[in-house]
């Protein structure tokens, strides 16, 4: 059982603000909750288990924020969720049979890519576009990739829901942040749903970080809404390159 001092205990609540805010808005808060909880000294596994509690406070506010203010229609979302959810579940429960050097090795180029594709945009992106996919093959193919992905690794996955959704799904910027909260609140259900299988999650700090992911994501939909593309745009390129870069770090 793990003992937190209080200075370790403080940063890992400000870890949790700080992610919910960011990740509200572009996404990326696993890069700041993972680090400060390996930090802490938690094992890696059963980090990635105790961030599935934390994560989930904040997308599900995040999610639920955006809902309220009609940019979800949660009624019609109920299949790419369930879908996102039980893709994650199998991700996870697969995290200790699957070779994911491979998935690690690729992960930056992939999210250097996002990070041009939105700031090389000539558009705003706040209207939607003709869609690549039809609704029916983007819920089956883009939807469960990403979230066995969010269950597998995690790292990025809110980067993979927002390029899907804007390339693919052909919908504006606010609008696929709107939805990637929602896909990422069921993917990690389920991804926490198959890491309590096989990892032991720390649920105290699990939960305290949720609270203050709730604080930090509640502030970071308001200002997403208010800014629209000005505030997302920007900062979802930012999340991307430093993920991108953080990857590599490890990996070399």
């Amino acid at each position: 059982m793990f003992e937190f001092g209080i200075e370790a205990l403080l940063i890992l609540l400000a870890a949790g603000f700080f992610a919910g805010f960011v990740d509200a808005i572009a996404g990326g808060g696993g890069l700041i909750t993972l680090p400060a909880l390996m930090i802490a000294g938690v094992p890696p596994v059963q980090a990635l288990a105790t961030n599935k509690i934390q994560g989930m406070f904040g997308s599900g506010t995040a999610a639920y924020s955006y809902a309220k203010s009609g940019l979800v229609n949660l009624k019609e979302q109920w299949l790419p969720a369930l879908l996102a959810g039980l893709a994650s579940l199998a991700g996870a429960l697969l995290v200790s049979f699957l070779p994911t050097d491979w998935i690690r090795l690729i992960l930056p180029v992939l999210l250097i890519g996002i990070a041009l594709f939105f700031a090389l945009r000539k558009d705003p992106g706040e209207l939607d576009r003709a869609a690549r996919l039809s609704p029916l093959a983007f819920t089956w193919t883009a939807v469960p990739l990403v979230g066995a992905y969010d269950g597998l690794l995690g790292p990025g996955a809110g980067s993979f829901y927002m390029i899907a959704f804007v390339a693919l799904g052909g919908y504006g910027i606010l609008k696929a942040t709107a939805h990637t909260k929602l896909l990422n609140f069921a993917s990690n259900v389920g991804g926490l749903a198959g890491f309590i299988l096989v990892a032991e999650p720390l649920w105290a700090i699990g939960l305290a970080m949720g609270l203050m992911q709730v604080a930090g994501a509640r502030l970071g939909a308001k200002m997403a809404m208010a800014k629209g593309a000005r505030l997302i745009r920007p900062l979802l390129v930012v999340t991307s390159v430093v993920l991108a870069m953080k990857l590599l770090w490890d990996v070399l």
